[in-house]
């Protein structure tokens, strides 16, 4: 099982779309084992964007993370990150496939919804910055055995 970050960024929350974009993870399988609504200070959008720090888009990055709030997932499922990737669409919501998150509900290349982790290691690294010792947790769904094919012992 992978965890990863993902953020319904301010875009997202003004528009009213966090129950909807929700609820394609959650239909697709996804576990939702941790949540939080909250403004991002600037500090922190410097260290989550830090490798972007240089870049002709950064400061537009921070401000617009930092203008209202955000909506911040961890989401559990074999194969999590490269699933939302794929759910997310293309970065620009212009390029996007219809049937993607962007590319349902985005058109714009500056404001895109939605930020995921692109590898396991920015996962964890991301995850850190947002939830704190015992706000991920940790539980058993009923629908598990629905979900993923347990036959084998591990989930397929």
């Amino acid at each position: 099982m992978e965890t990863t970050l993902i953020i319904l960024k301010p875009d997202a929350v003004q528009r009213g779309l966090m129950g909807r974009i929700i609820s394609r993870f959650e239909d697709k399988g996804i576990q939702v084992v941790g949540a939080k609504f909250m403004k991002i200070s600037g500090e922190l959008a410097s260290r989550h964007y830090e490798s972007h720090q240089g870049k002709p888009f950064y400061d537009g990055l921070v401000t617009f993370m930092t203008s209202s709030p955000v909506l911040v997932l961890a989401l559990r499922g074999v194969g999590a990150i490269g699933i939302s990737r794929k759910m997310m669409g293309a970065t620009f919501g212009s390029n996007a496939e219809p049937g993607t998150i962007r590319g349902d509900f985005g058109v714009s290349n500056s404001f895109n919804l939605i930020h995921g982790s692109d590898s396991p290691e920015a996962a964890e690294r991301e995850l850190s910055l947002f939830f704190g010792e015992g706000e991920i947790v940790d539980y058993d769904r009923a629908v598990e055995c629905w979900v993923y094919d347990l036959g084998s012992g591990q989930p397929e």
